[in-house]
């Protein structure tokens, strides 16, 4: 029995490796498919996209077709959002150097500029994966973006530090980089944000029923 159950436990963690490097050569295909500049984005929120399904419980779909799919569905959109975030990130880069060559700067300033850039991280971490579960206008993406990233900031904080531990363990063996890491950042990213998402949906539609009977 034990036996058995340690056969079938090893059974699942090597399913989800073979999952995990599957998305990730996906990522790379599709990301170089957009010569880099034009794949990075929709590639991303193609392997958000597939992990999403399984979290949901739906395994029985085609991978290769499905990533397929979902990155020319979302070619357009996808490259929207993360051009305009891959943008501002720029120009807060810039204001940090010019911020720096100034030398003598005050607390407030600083604090100021770093509370901008938290500002900044619940775009990034937020907009995405509400793309890969809603859909909706960019405008509203960005507006829930900060919604949820200061109204549940503990969701926030796990998806940074989810996102910072597995990129210090990429660098710390980068053998791992062309395998899993990209798919690993998708995954836990994805698996959090959904836990939210999941959560808020059950909710309204709780109220809703609520509402119906009263």
């Amino acid at each position: 029995m034990n036996a058995q159950r340690i056969v079938n436990t090893l059974d699942k963690i090597f399913t989800w490796i073979m999952r995990l490097a599957a998305v990730n050569a996906l990522w790379f295909l599709y990301t170089l498919k957009g010569l880099i500049v034009l794949g990075l984005f929709p590639a991303t929120l193609s392997a958000m996209k597939i992990f999403r399904k399984w979290k949901l419980g739906d395994f029985e779909f085609p991978i290769w077709k499905t990533f397929k799919q979902e990155y020319q569905a979302e070619f357009g959109k996808s490259n929207t959002i993360g051009w305009i975030l891959a943008m501002a990130g720029m120009v807060l880069y810039f204001n940090y150097l010019a911020i720096q060559s100034m030398g003598s700067v005050s607390i407030l300033s600083y604090v100021a500029f770093y509370l901008l850039i938290f500002f900044y991280l619940t775009l990034v971490i937020w907009s995405f994966p509400q793309l890969a579960h809603y859909d909706g206008r960019i405008s509203h993406f960005f507006k829930n973006a900060i919604i949820i990233g200061f109204g549940r900031i503990h969701y926030t904080l796990a998806v940074i530090v989810y996102i910072f531990a597995v990129l210090y363990v990429s660098l710390k063996f980068p053998g791992l980089l062309p395998f899993f890491t990209m798919s690993a950042l998708a995954f836990g990213w994805i698996w959090i944000s959904m836990d939210l998402f999941q959560k808020s949906d059950r909710k309204m539609n709780d109220e809703f029923i609520a509402g119906e009977v009263s």
